[in-house]
């Protein structure tokens, strides 16, 4: 019995405490070929060390931040980064906390980003991100802070966030944003944390509380009143000229009718 118990803590101790993870490693391989790093600041982002990039025995990917052999952290921000997010990025299941902001990014904010299901910290501001907000981003309930702040996002933003109790910190000012900001979000019910108007301004199309009230695009009530006034003023000059002209023109038929009377009429 003792040799048998002997031989199962060898087995045991013969495998390496830090064995990569798949997905981890097929996230990170695809990543890498969805940026373009033109500062050379990745420079040990190579393929063999995606195979088992949370082994301390090789230096540690630049951004990449370990956690029981698990990629927890990526805070790749301020980096002059370029390309697109890969929608493999979904592939880092044990995610918590999601930094590329200060880039140059463009494309989507891709929706596979709801299999992130640990994920906390998501931020993506200061890059040339398109498109709309994915509302799958409501399913990565433990979502503390989402900053999408100056990108070129466009389309209402998505109900369904108001749904991330979790949520602390919300920014989405400065992008192409438009229709109503959900009250789920900015008049959040209970002990919800509520989002002031630097959350969503920036943004022309977007309106709502806690946004200031729009002013009216039309003329305003004075514009109204000259106009009217100016109006009735010229109806009135009008209306002077033209009961002046009809005397006038009234005077003259009656100074031609009398002459003609007068010649009609016999000399006494």
């Amino acid at each position: 019995m003792g040799i048998l118990v002997l031989m199962f803590l060898l087995s045991i101790a013969a495998i390496p405490g830090s064995l990569s993870d798949p997905s981890d490693e097929a996230c990170l391989t695809h990543l890498s070929k969805s940026l373009q790093d033109p500062n050379k600041s990745l420079q040990n982002w190579r393929e063999p060390n995606f195979a088992n990039p949370c082994n301390d025995s090789i230096s540690n990917l630049q951004g990449a931040t370990c956690n029981n052999g698990r990629i927890y952290r990526l805070s790749l921000a301020n980096l002059n980064l370029r390309g697109t997010i890969s929608p493999f990025l979904a592939n880092c299941t044990n995610l918590q906390a999601l930094d590329l902001s200060s880039n140059a990014l463009t494309g989507p904010i891709p929706p596979d980003l709801q299999s992130l299901a640990n994920l906390a910290v998501l931020n993506l501001s200061f890059n040339h991100l398109e498109g709309e907000i994915p509302p799958q981003l409501a399913l990565c309930a433990y979502l503390n802070i989402i900053d999408l702040h100056d990108n070129s996002l466009t389309g209402p933003i998505p109900q369904q966030l108001g749904l991330l109790v979790r949520l602390s910190a919300f920014d989405v000012s400065n992008n192409r944003l438009s229709g109503p900001i959900p009250a789920s979000l900015a008049n959040r019910s209970g002990n919800l944390p509520r989002f002031n108007a630097t959350s969503f301004q920036g943004n022309k199309d977007l309106y709502g509380y806690p946004l200031p009230r729009l002013r009216n695009k039309g003329l305003s009530i004075l514009a109204i009143v000259g106009i009217g006034l100016g109006s009735g003023l010229a109806s009135l000059v009008l209306s002077f000229t033209g009961v002046c002209i009809w005397l006038k023109v009234t005077e003259r038929k009656t100074a031609l009718d009398e002459g003609k009377i007068s010649q009609l009429m016999p000399d006494y």
